[in-house]
């Protein structure tokens, strides 16, 4: 009888499963199973071709009230504004300006008879609305040095392309092709990359602010339980990887301390808070070989992209970005983040990252700002060409971490919102750059401060550094 009353309450459970899963789908838009909702999906890269940058020609821009007076220390006498006839067909606008001098429109001719086009006397500049000095750059093919086109305008960025036929690129292209190949590309053209594309991002260049905690339940300054206290919580939830309810359990049956997971989840939330502006902008010395990638981190029910930036030599994490997409709007912020710690930018500063072209999309991006630097990507398992055979090794470097950090993470089980999430990847870069002793170093840790060394355990080492961290915050305020 038991055993049939077990199967009978086994089958409940299997279709309550079924029901939840289906009831999940109708919510989020398609259909999931057991798979999707314990492991990441493993989506391959887009197939996108990402060519070489474009040559960038940056127009010049002039002063017309630095003109008019060069013009009359030479001439002995001023520009004269244009004098129009009262009867004129064709007039300029008063509200025209020169977009390469920024004269007025008295200074203006019509130029062409009223088709578009105008000249300004105190430049020389004929121009139009569709004119090179209305842009901020012009982007040239680096193949033929022809102007490109734009073809297409996205939400994100703007698509260039080559149309020279005579273009090297495009006809390289072309002889490449097999005959059926060509036969398809004379049917279907869109189906064959061809010419030379440039994608322009219009994402905003200084508003690249990093993620932050949001302000804590528990203020550490008001805190009611012991210091000691924070830094065995610390500790626990991050040094040895506890969930918020192990660490609970343990301070309860190994110190007698009576919190809740949840008293738990707001310390490391608080502590997060005051650490993070620390681990920003701390001074770190670096040695200039940089890695990154990407690895899964669970939020809200849902994967999400944790994009790491890692000095290989010194072992010092630089980014940490908790991102929804794996775009290239994150690549751009984590080479940010780099970029900001640096000092001043080497000549061969270089990134190694895995295949996706969301890193030379960033390269591009920097690029069109004056920010020049490499991009070495390692694709796939084995050495198949020379830049993967070289800076493998690098990469194999930023693997391995993102497994010590897979270590840590995984007892969490994943978070219920963002902000515990960027909470805990910071305390956790926080305990890898300054506390956690590292093999590779000779049994010491990435970023030595004598204050914390001097220090007899974790615990008091945790409660060091958020005083430091707090000091920072007081003296960056003074």
């Amino acid at each position: 009888m038991l055993p049939q009353l077990l199967a009978y309450l086994l089958q409940i459970i299997k279709t309550q499963y079924q029901i939840i899963v289906y009831l999940m789908g109708v919510i989020v838009g398609k259909s999931l199973n057991r798979k999707d909702l314990d492991e990441p999906v493993q989506k391959p890269y887009r197939k996108l071709q990402v060519d070489d940058l474009p040559i960038i020609d940056v127009p010049e821009t002039l002063d017309y009230r630095k003109l008019l007076a060069d013009y009359e220390a030479q001439h002995g006498r001023p520009l004269r504004p244009i004098q129009r006839r009262a009867k004129a067909k064709h007039r300029v606008p008063d509200s025209l300006t020169c977009p390469r001098c920024q004269a007025p429109s008295s200074y203006l001719y019509a130029n062409n008879g009223g088709n578009g086009q105008y000249q300004c006397k105190v430049c020389q500049c004929r121009f139009n609305h569709r004119n090179r000095f209305t842009k901020q750059a012009v982007f040239r093919c680096p193949h033929c040095k022809k102007t490109l086109e734009k073809i297409k305008e996205r939400k994100e960025y703007h698509i260039y392309k080559c149309k020279n036929n005579d273009c090297p690129f495009y006809q390289a292209n072309l002889r490449r092709m097999t005959k059926k190949e060509r036969q398809q590309f004379q049917q279907d053209p869109q189906a064959f990359k061809v010419r030379y594309l440039f994608r322009e991002f219009l994402f905003d260049f200084l508003p690249l602010a990093s993620s932050s905690p949001i302000q804590p339940k528990v203020d550490l300054s008001r805190l009611a339980a012991s210091p000691h206290v924070l830094g065995l919580v610390l500790t626990y939830y991050v040094n040895f990887g506890m969930s918020s309810r192990e660490t609970a359990a343990a301070m309860k049956d190994i110190h007698g301390v009576s919190i809740s997971h949840q008293t738990v989840l707001n310390y490391a939330n608080s502590a997060a808070l005051w650490i993070k502006p620390f681990v920003d902008r701390f001074p770190y010395e670096l040695s200039g070989s940089f890695c990154g990638d990407e690895t899964y981190i669970r939020v809200k029910g849902r994967w999400h992209y944790l994009f790491f930036m890692f000095d290989a030599v010194k072992k010092i994490v630089l980014s940490y970005r908790v991102s929804p997409k794996r775009d290239t709007l994150s690549a751009i912020q984590a080479i940010d983040d780099v970029l900001r710690k640096l000092p001043s930018l080497p000549d061969d500063l270089s990134f190694v990252v895995d295949g996706n072209p969301i890193y030379r999309l960033a390269q591009h991006f920097f690029a069109q700002h004056g920010i020049s630097f490499d991009v070495r990507q390692v694709i796939g398992l084995t050495n198949e060409d020379p830049v993967s055979e070289e800076f493998r090794p690098l990469k194999q470097i930023i693997e391995r971490f993102n497994r010590t950090f897979k270590g840590n993470y995984r007892p969490t089980h994943g978070f219920g919102a963002e902000e515990g999430s960027v909470s805990f990847v910071t305390l956790f870069v926080a305990y890898f750059n300054f506390l956690r002793p590292h093999s590779a170093l000779e049994g010491r840790v990435p970023v030595v401060i004598p204050e914390l060394a001097d220090l007899p355990h974790m615990p008091a080492r945790w409660t060091k550094l958020i005083a430091m961290a707090q000091a920072f915050l007081q003296q960056e305020a003074a």
